[in-house]
Parts: structure tokens; sequence; C-alpha cells
């Protein structure tokens, strides 16, 4: 497993980085309007192509680290009821799902991605993993939802509905009556329908990839599968990264939205817009805050200003 991960959110102040960047005219490309007639976007099957070949350029070697930090970063993965369920959306090579099996051995990971290159990564990554036997409890799909949604055997119409009704249940004995609730395991055991809905749903650097226009769609599936009083997890890059700031004139495909050469796309969020997208779909903000880390390149000695925003939400009981 290597050494215990470390967390970092506060080795610089976002402020002062935001008024050094937006007083660089070198930089001032971006944060300029952008004309929103954009010229013929990539469809939903050219992203997963593209994603395709970016996991088969990146097949061999550590281009995908383990994320063990997001064990500190996300207690409640470790501190969550057992069987507990978690939806990974953008599951990517495993590197997330790796870490959450390794520290919970009774919890449950559905994980999609729209590059079945991807899938296989990630089950190759599983099986090499050391986690023991996680057959009955790491269970792989390929689905874009943010086009098509989530399959129904994750939460059928008849149970997001009582999700609904749930939220919304007003009469005074409703406490007395949660043992009937879909947060019952007896009850879960006995539905052939679909999973029940989830416990958590896990957005890690996934949702900076989604055109967005169709971010909002997106939003609203996560909401639909988790039951109620379920968490949101984001983390996902933030306004003035590094990265962003490398972005060439050209690259530009939106306010804040670029086009890799490889065909990926990247879009880079402040928590304003972060908490529009998530409360305007209905869920409640718990935590919303940039994390911004200095890292050291080993090889030029470089230091380099990271920013992620990290972000939980929840969806009101």
């Amino acid at each position: 497993m290597g050494r215990e991960a470390e967390y970092f959110s506060k080795d610089f102040d976002w402020e002062k980085l935001k008024q050094e960047v937006e007083s660089n005219p070198s930089l001032s490309y971006h944060f300029q309007p952008f004309d929103s007639i954009s010229p013929s976007l990539p469809s939903p099957s050219q992203d997963s192509q593209a994603w395709n070949q970016f996991h088969i350029r990146h097949s061999t070697g550590r281009f995908f680290k383990e994320r063990r930090y997001l064990l500190k970063e996300f207690p409640e993965l470790l501190s969550c009821d057992e069987y507990s369920k978690v939806l990974e959306v953008g599951c990517g090579n495993g590197s997330t799902a790796l870490p959450i099996l390794r520290g919970r051995d009774n919890i449950t990971i559905y994980a999609c991605d729209c590059s079945d290159e991807a899938l296989e990564r990630a089950n190759k990554m599983i099986e090499v993993g050391n986690v023991g036997s996680v057959a009955h409890r790491f269970h792989l799909f390929h689905c874009d939802f943010s086009t098509n949604g989530f399959p129904k055997w994750l939460a059928c119409d008849s149970c997001q509905g009582n999700f609904l009704q749930k939220q919304h249940d007003q009469f005074p004995d409703a406490e007395e009556n949660k043992d009937t609730s879909l947060n019952n395991s007896s009850s879960l055991g006995e539905r052939k329908c679909c999973t029940g809905g989830v416990d958590f749903v896990t957005l890690i650097f996934m949702l900076s990839a989604v055109p967005l226009h169709r971010m909002p769609s997106a939003i609203r599936e996560c909401f639909s599968v988790l039951k109620p009083g379920g968490l949101l997890l984001l983390r996902d890059y933030g306004l003035y990264d590094m990265t962003m700031l490398r972005f060439e004139p050209d690259k530009r495909v939106g306010f804040r939205e670029y086009m890799r050469s490889d065909g990926t796309r990247s879009y880079f969020f402040c928590t304003d817009t972060v908490r529009d997208l998530f409360t305007g779909s209905g869920f409640k903000e718990l935590e919303l805050e940039y994390c911004c880390v200095k890292s050291t390149n080993r090889r030029t000695g470089k230091s380099m200003r990271r920013v992620w925003v990290h972000g939980k939400f929840q969806k009101p009981f």
C-alpha cells in the first residue's frame, strides 16, 4: 500500500493568486468573453472515443496514481453504515475505487465510465490491487450519464418516486414509519427491480470533462439515484489552476472551458458556479472551498500551484 497519504488544502491563498493572475496581461485571454455560437461541438460518441484514446495512450506507467488522500478528504466513506453503496461516476482506471475498497471491507461500489478502455483498465487495477475478493462488491458498467442518464437498475422509476415522496412527506408520523423507507436494508434485500439507490455519488475529476451545457442534466441524474440524505462528493479542477493557465488561446472552446489536442476537454470551476449547479439541482451545500496545493516537479525542481474545488452536497431528507 505504501506510506499513508496526507491531505493538504491551504498551501497558499486563492484570492492572492486570483489577483496575480488577473493582473498579468499575458494571461488576459483566459478572461475574455467567448462567442456562445460554437462551431460544431463534438458528439458524445466523439467524446467517448477521445477518452478511449487517452486511456490507451496512458495504459502503462504511473500516470494515474491511487488517490489515497480521498479517505482523508471524505472521511464519510470510512464512517458510513455497513453495506453502504457508492456510485463512482467516471471511474477511469480505478484509482478512486481502489482506496475506498481497501478502506471498507463491506462497502459496494458501482463504477461507470463512457470509455470501454477505462473500464478494462479499472478492472485490471482492482484485480492486481491486493484488495482480496471484491467480485461481490465492485461492479463496472458502461454509461455516459450526461447524455443517456443512469440505468434503471440503480434506482427505478418507482424507487425514485418514493425518494421524492419521502422528501416531501410533511406528516407528523413520518419519523415513526422510517423503518419501511428505502434506507432499510431488509426491505432492499427483497427489492428485485433495482439496487434501491445509492448512499454516495463520487465525481472525482469527472464533471469538468462534461460539456458545460450538459452539466445541469448530469447533476440531476446524480440527484435522482441518491437516497434521501445521501452525499455527493466532488473534487475537480479549480479556477486559476496551473493547467488552465498553460492552455493557449486556440484551445478555448468556451468560457473557462478548453479542449486538449487529444480531443478531451476540461472546465475550470469557481465555487460560485459549483454552488449554482448543485443547489439548482436540489442539493444542499455542506462544504465548498478551493484546495490550494503547492507541488514540486521532481525533474525540474519547479514549484507548481494547483487549484481544485472540494465540495460535499446532500440530497435532502
